[in-house]
């Protein structure tokens, strides 16, 4: 029987436990895949605390992105066949020796792409191209101010930034973060740390002010990020680990700038055809070896709770992965 980390109710990774799970009967159009890979997020690890905005029902499995080799397919699920390395992301479940998905949740992993790297592509890469090209309509030319560059959707701002065209300014807490965010395209990396870092983000753009801010961190963090901002900016708000920040309404006003949402989850549930085109784009350009993201640490699946307690507290520059023996 395939093993699964659950628990019947949510709380800290040491909550959970491995446990044997049953095989379940595939239904039409679904998908048995041997999970190979699984990325840990901060949200994988609020979601597991019953601490994101969305509960999902118990008992519950974590994880929202994986990668692994297709076991079964269902009836009229004709798109993949047995031995097909596929990756996909979905609401919990993927903490996993085995998942059944719907075969509309998996793509094929790209030639050379190994495990670890496809298991924590799609989430942070969509979400980053979402932003940056939908929400900021960031332009070649722009200066884009990254918050939180060596975390996982950071980093993914970062290198598509830079393909996009832009120059990018990453403010991270760590050398190692900085280091890898500069190996990953930006033009300079700020300690997010220091007491002038807003005079250091002027300095590196030429004095002048930046067009887009991403902003994944939140809390102390955003005021002072949005006040970066020239006339017309755009603040894209991903998410607020560091806390839910208040702004000043008259900022927005004074710059003509824009405080723009963006949600990943919604985004596909509202306009699935242009979620759909936009993951094929960012698979497409990881093809072609633009986008590749950043491996710190892996774990075996047995040693899920240091790896989801590595994963909360962000200090590795990369990802956090589970692979399955």
């Amino acid at each position: 029987m395939p093993r699964a980390v659950i628990a019947d109710q949510f709380g800290p990774p040491e909550t959970y436990h491995l446990r044997d799970t049953p095989h379940r009967p595939l239904q039409a159009g679904e998908v048995r895949v041997a999970i190979k890979a699984a990325g840990i997020s901060f949200v994988d690890v609020l979601m597991a605390k019953g601490e994101y905005q969305v509960k999902p029902p118990l008992p519950f499995i974590p994880g929202s992105e994986g990668a692994g080799i297709v076991l079964e397919t269902g009836d009229d699920a004709t798109k993949f066949k047995p031995g097909d390395r596929v990756v996909f992301s979905t609401w919990g479940g993927v903490f996993a020796e085995e998942i059944v998905l719907s075969q509309s949740a998996l793509r094929l992993i790209p030639d050379g792409m190994d495990m670890a790297s496809a298991a924590v592509f799609p989430v942070s890469y969509a979400t980053a191209w979402h932003a940056l090209v939908d929400r900021g309509q960031l332009k070649a030319g722009e200066t884009l101010l990254v918050l939180g560059a060596g975390g996982a959707t950071g980093l993914a701002a970062v290198q598509i930034g830079k393909h996009l065209g832009a120059t990018v300014v990453a403010l991270a807490s760590s050398s190692e973060k900085r280091s890898l965010a500069l190996e990953s395209g930006a033009g300079s990396a700020i300690n997010g740390r220091a007491d002038d870092w807003r005079d250091q983000v002027k300095q590196a753009n030429g004095g002048k002010p930046v067009d887009v801010v991403f902003d994944p961190v939140g809390g102390p963090m955003t005021d002072p990020a949005f006040r970066c901002l020239g006339w017309g900016g755009r603040h894209l708000i991903i998410g607020f680990p560091a806390g839910i920040a208040a702004l000043r309404t008259n900022l927005p006003l004074l710059k003509g700038a824009s405080l723009i949402g963006v949600d990943i989850r919604q985004f596909g549930n509202f306009e699935p055809e242009r979620s759909e085109a936009n993951r094929a784009m960012t698979f497409d350009l990881a093809r072609q070896g633009h986008l590749k993201p950043a491996i710190a640490r892996t774990f075996p699946l047995d040693q899920f709770a240091e790896a989801m307690d590595m994963a909360a507290k962000g200090q590795e520059a990369g990802r956090i992965v589970l692979v399955m023996e």
